[in-house]
């Protein structure tokens, strides 16, 4: 079989790769495979669906910012309902909320909190801090969109094809995946969990990316916030709720670090934070209707490694976006999407200033 041919092979279907993709196609040909049989099946599939502007460090608040600037002019464009208000309420012990709330937030006073999230126990936070500036995301729409928006402009997406052989010439790539051989000029790991050993497939020197755990759940409870009222967390990370159309969403906002699979649930886990959630609120949870567990990819520094590798110039990485994937795609795509094409940043809408100083913090090490 001859092989398929491209400038760039994407290497991961998450949110990651499709955005790339979409970004990358005017300026370059693109092919993305996925190991699995569908897109977005690991981590992609199984989030939060919150994008929180003071949540994260620096860069990534920078990286937020501007995703939501790109999906608020999607939606302008397209009519597509990509994302809703939602804000974000902190609570916990003074200490911790003055600890983990950003700039961004507001302090609010006790009365307020529980005005706004009623199930709230009075005795179970001293303090408060909000965002008013979350919102929802509907992430299958968002997939759909990038899956769509690539596809329209030439990007070949084969999914069921994970990569076995990986040989770099000097000039280009020989790969395969699944059954078919692509040639490309660069390799990018977009890969989430398996980042580091796609890298080592590809005789490249691993970034330590670290897979987390980190369970939720939707349930029946008789006392569920309204949709549209705040998502809650704990400030000391103990777990978080919010509404959600099919009941309430639950976390114990754990991160185990794990080994790259399909994770799913320990036994007792969401058993657990149930009870928890009893002595903090009156909820009222009277059934799980289905639990998962999704695998938060991070370095040690905590922010995404965007680039081409230091040691190898045609392998980019695209990986290690922890908790920030959806509300960081947006604006990594269109850094990555610069870096790999050479385009002025301008022809994409872009800031020089906002991208130089993405790819100083995010480079690989």
């Amino acid at each position: 079989m001859s092989p398929l041919e491209c400038d760039v092979l994407i290497i991961g279907g998450g949110i990651a790769g499709l955005s790339l993709a979409s970004s990358l196609a005017p300026f370059s040909s693109v092919v993305l495979v996925e190991a699995e049989g569908t897109l977005g099946y690991h981590t992609s599939s199984r989030s939060a669906r919150q994008l929180i502007p003071s949540y994260g460090p620096g860069p990534v608040l920078d990286l937020t910012r501007r995703t939501l600037e790109l999906l608020s002019g999607v939606q302008s464009s397209t009519g597509l309902p990509l994302t809703v208000p939602r804000s974000f309420l902190l609570v916990g012990s003074g200490d911790d909320v003055a600890a983990k709330a950003s700039a961004s937030m507001r302090g609010v006073s006790h009365a307020e909190a529980l005005g706004l999230c009623p199930q709230l126990r009075p005795e179970s936070f001293e303090a408060a801090a909000i965002d008013e500036h979350c919102v929802g995301t509907d992430t299958d729409l968002l997939l759909e969109y990038h899956r769509r928006s690539a596809s329209d402009d030439g990007v070949i997406i084969l999914t069921g094809a994970q990569v076995t052989e990986a040989r770099y010439d000097g000039s280009g790539w020989t790969v395969r995946a699944g059954y078919r051989p692509i040639t490309a000029e660069v390799v990018v790991d977009a890969a989430g969990a398996w980042a580091d050993g796609v890298a080592v497939l590809c005789g490249v020197a691993p970034q330590g990316l670290v897979p987390l755990r980190r369970t939720a759940a939707i349930v029946a409870a008789e006392n569920a916030p309204r949709v549209g009222t705040p998502m809650v967390a704990a400030a000391d990370e103990s777990f978080y709720y919010r509404p959600d159309a099919e009941g309430v969403l639950i976390s114990p906002s754990e991160a185990e670090p794990a080994e790259p699979g399909d994770a799913q649930p320990h036994p007792g886990d969401v058993d657990r934070l149930i009870e928890h959630l009893g002595s903090v609120t009156t909820l009222g949870i009277t059934s799980v209707l289905r639990s998962w567990t999704g695998l938060r990819t991070q370095r040690e520094n905590g922010l995404p490694v965007v680039g081409f590798d230091a040691g190898h110039p045609g392998f980019f990485w695209l990986a290690g976006q922890g908790g920030y994937g959806f509300q960081t795609s947006s604006g990594i795509a269109e850094l990555a999407a610069v870096l790999l094409s050479g385009a002025d940043p301008a022809d994409l809408g872009a800031d020089p200033e906002r991208i130089s100083a993405a790819a100083a913090a995010l480079r690989p090490a």
